[in-house]
């Protein structure tokens, strides 16, 4: 499984991209808008610190707009993929930009319909909202097996890409059900190698490695 950083903190995805296991970065208007900061100079700015691919989100309505809003994104990287909505007008701008070889990824996907829709318009990434259904009563766990299953009932390449995510458990459920990716806040990715065990055991082994007073350099 993938990993890639949701959010639109430079600072936090160069920490990341040093572990070495982040292998790319979502954003969104909303994230940006959180960081107060040009929104073209912080895509310019991501797509240089992973190879990754970067997510950068159009902002338009119609197929027409986004096409030419994605010409100006795709300029910010070689690694930029264009975040389309779920929409008609996503989807025509999805197919135009798959069959040109552009990375696409279409978000706000809540239907398993959906995402046979972007699988057919040749989708690089579906991100369906996990966290967002789960929010309003639905199983948003039950939405990436639906998916997992169709696409692989009709050997469509477009990975499934899980989004708003909001805790470890999401993650392992992900990966269990085979998903490809799970973009996450940076706050989870970390949470992942945490477990209290882990500390109580470090301790204890450091504990006893000072009674020893010995040193390995």
């Amino acid at each position: 499984m993938k990993f890639f950083a949701d959010t639109a903190d430079t600072a936090e995805i160069e920490s990341l991209a040093a572990t070495g296991l982040l292998d790319g970065v979502t954003t969104n208007p909303s994230l940006i808008a959180k960081s107060g900061r040009n929104f073209l100079e912080v895509i310019r700015e991501i797509a240089a610190l992973t190879p990754g691919p970067v997510s950068a989100e159009v902002v338009a309505s119609t197929a027409a707009d986004m096409l030419r809003e994605a010409e100006v994104l795709k300029k910010l990287g070689d690694n930029i993929c264009i975040k389309l909505p779920l929409t008609l007008d996503g989807l025509k701008a999805c197919k135009a930009l798959s069959d040109e070889g552009t990375m696409t990824n279409v978000t706000l996907c809540f239907s398993a319909n959906q995402a046979l829709l972007a699988a057919k318009a040749g989708a690089t990434f579906i991100s369906p909202f996990v966290g967002r259904l789960d929010d309003v009563g639905y199983d948003g766990m039950q939405l990436i097996e639906d998916i997992k299953m169709i696409y692989d009932n009709y050997a469509f390449e477009t990975e499934i890409l899980v989004a708003s995510v909001r805790h470890p458990v999401h993650v392992l459920q992900a990966a269990k059900l085979g998903a490809d990716v799970a973009t996450m806040p940076p706050a989870v990715i970390r949470a992942l190698a945490s477990h209290p065990l882990t500390d109580k055991g470090l301790a204890a082994f450091t504990a006893d490695w000072a009674k020893t007073g010995q040193s390995i350099l």
